[in-house]
């Protein structure tokens, strides 16, 4: 009796552990029973279990736990098309959460992996939407902010048959194929190449020319200088002249023996200087004695 006691405790016990489960902080819940989500018998709402204790019916309800929390979808970069018919290769993201969980579930299995492929699909549907309405110069200018938006709301609209709320979706990077990018920058190095030799040539012309004005003003400030010079040195020989002749006047005689001493220290001014010249010669005048001899 204690025996079969003890087992039916066992039993109940058993019987209660099992029918209780426990949502964690970040998930949410739904219950499969007879293979259906289970659903409010008032309104046939989803029954989502917020985290906490729960209980369920054991051995008929089969719990699946989701995970509720804004997810991130960031996949390899894909090719788009643009309206000019050019590639592009974009590189972004996607933040997604589950928004019906009963819908979720049917949708994916309740597999993330799943969900995030049938996502993808769905997204690159709507943004290659938009890229091809678009130019280059379109999507990589001020728009693209307009783009992530339309993009965001089609992705969004077909997403609410996976159950997923879009929460955000944006590019990170765009980039032209390997193949067209070395084209455009060869196309764009011939291009700057061609500028900068214009530039250089009209560097060397204009170089010329200061060089050929700088010349020209040179010369002339040159001839200027050359002119005020030869019009001092004039003044100067003027003035010297003055001056000799105001010291001629006062005293002619001694004038004539100072140039006379300057006449004779500048003829023997070497030991191999030689000069011939008649004794009774003027040039000797000074360097007679009294009785008319050297």
């Amino acid at each position: 009796m204690k025996n079969f006691i003890l087992v039916i405790i066992i039993a109940l016990g058993a019987l209660v552990f099992s029918s209780l489960f426990v949502v964690d902080e970040g998930e949410k819940a739904i219950v499969i029973q007879f293979g259906k989500v289970q659903r409010d018998s008032d309104n046939g709402v989803t029954v989502v279990f917020e985290p906490g204790l729960h209980f369920k019916l054991p051995l008929i309800d089969r719990v699946i736990k989701l995970d509720s929390r804004i997810q991130t979808l960031d996949e390899v970069a894909d090719r788009f098309v643009t309206s000019e018919k050019k590639d592009l290769i974009v590189d972004l993201y996607v933040k997604w959460k589950i928004k019906d969980f009963a819908k979720y579930y049917l949708a994916t299995g309740g597999y993330k992996d799943n969900a995030e492929i049938l996502l993808q699909q769905k997204v690159n549907n709507g943004i290659r939407s938009e890229f091809g309405t678009r130019t280059i110069s379109q999507i990589v200018s001020g728009e693209r902010s307009e783009l992530m938006d339309e993009a965001m709301a089609q992705a969004g609209d077909s997403s609410d048959e996976l159950g997923i709320e879009i929460v955000d979706v944006r590019v990170k990077q765009i980039n032209l194929p390997e193949e067209v990018r070395n084209y455009i920058f060869q196309r764009m190095r011939t291009e700057r190449d061609a500028v900068a030799r214009e530039h250089r040539s009209e560097g060397k012309e204009k170089a010329e020319f200061i060089k050929a004005n700088m010349d020209a003003k040179v010369t002339v400030m040159l001839a200027d200088a050359e002119r005020n010079a030869r019009k001092l040195r004039g003044e100067g020989d003027a003035k010297a002249a003055e001056i000799y002749a105001k010291t001629y006047t006062k005293d002619a005689e001694f004038y004539n023996f100072l140039r006379s001493m300057d006449a004779y220290k500048n003829s023997f001014s070497s030991k191999q200087d030689v000069i011939v010249l008649e004794p009774d010669s003027d040039f000797f005048k000074y360097m007679k004695n009294e009785t008319g001899k050297n």
